[in-house]
């Protein structure tokens, strides 16, 4: 069945309703130029994953969060305030990262409102994702495990080893492939000692999806399944972009494992020329149609296969507890 996107203003059910399918609420915390394309691509990896399966998603934010022009007026107008979303007791949550403006998370201005989800995910939800900066947040929040800065941006598409035997991932095979993008880590050790299980990982990324166990399941994310194939080009042009406006010293690195031989020549060509001209204006030259051309999202059977067996999950828990209120009444 398609995806059902219950905007701000929907008609909400009484918590706790009966209703067949999950409903999801999703906090959209990425910047506002990404804020749509996140909306976007979150709504096709759900749909891919739902099969026969209702799913009914609601859109939120962090309030904390700065917001301006039309990512603010799409906020109004479209988004729950997230103590309106929370008060409908969604199944589950989806929880982005958004970029980092100081060097520790507990400094952000919206840290305590996050702890609080997190706490609050932890006994109203019968799963959660957090992805990115989220799951950091978690980690750090619940264990004590706080990430640690790595020496370059760890960006690409790589291929991961699975833990065999795990609900999760049924139907996944190795390597699974994972778009990531980020200039932290959360170093394995660290989180299987603190009780996370590290369900895919790599000698080049690390954790890529570990999980947490209890009265919810805690799914987390430093990868971004979600990624469409565009996503790291545009973040690549992105970084070139700031190279060129003098934002950013170095030539950003490539991502890795995501170009074929035709692009990297295209892409050498345009920084040869980039090298000779430092000049913003420049950027309106970067190949990016021939780019976009040859590039595809290898890593999208594995992601779809990985949230259907979540919603599976989500929605069995669901039916327990349903059963169970029935037997208690």
């Amino acid at each position: 069945m398609p995806l059902e996107i219950e905007h701000r203003g929907s008609r909400a059910r009484p918590a706790g309703h009966s209703r067949d399918g999950v409903t999801i609420g999703l906090l959209n915390n990425m910047p506002d130029a990404a804020l749509e394309a996140t909306e976007l691509q979150f709504g096709a990896l759900l749909s891919a994953a739902a099969g026969a399966r209702t799913v009914r998603l609601r859109f939120s934010s962090l309030p904390e969060l700065s917001r301006t022009g039309a990512a603010r007026a799409r906020i109004d107008c479209d988004y729950w305030p997230l103590d309106e979303l929370l008060s409908q007791r969604p199944d589950a949550l989806i929880v982005t990262g958004t970029e980092p403006r100081t060097p520790a998370l507990e400094e952000e201005p919206y840290w305590q409102r996050l702890v609080r989800l997190i706490e609050w995910a932890e006994t109203h939800t019968a799963s959660s994702i957090w992805s990115c900066l989220a799951a950091h947040a978690l980690a750090q929040a619940l264990c004590g495990v706080r990430r640690r800065r790595l020496p370059q941006k760890r960006f690409g598409v790589f291929g991961h080893r699975i833990a065999a035997d795990t609900p999760l991932l049924a139907g996944v095979r190795a390597p699974l492939l994972t778009p990531h993008s980020r200039w932290n880590e959360l170093p394995v050790a660290d989180l299987e000692s603190a009780g996370f299980a590290v369900l895919s990982a790599s000698k080049e990324t690390g954790a890529d999806l570990f999980v947490r166990s209890g009265r919810s399941l805690l799914v987390c994310f430093q990868g971004h399944p979600e990624y469409d194939a565009l996503t790291l080009l545009k973040e690549y042009r992105r970084d070139v972009g700031r190279f060129l406006r003098g934002e950013q010293p170095a030539w950003p690195n490539l991502p890795q494992g995501y170009f074929d031989g035709e692009a990297l020549r295209l892409i050498a060509a345009f920084r040869e020329r980039a090298d000779c001209a430092r000049d913003p204006q420049l950027l309106a030259e970067f190949p990016m149609g021939p780019l976009a051309a040859g590039l595809e999202a290898r890593w999208q059977p594995g992601a779809a296969a990985i949230y259907r067996n979540w919603l599976q999950h989500v929605a069995t828990a669901k039916e327990r507890t349903r059963k169970t209120a029935s037997v208690g009444v």
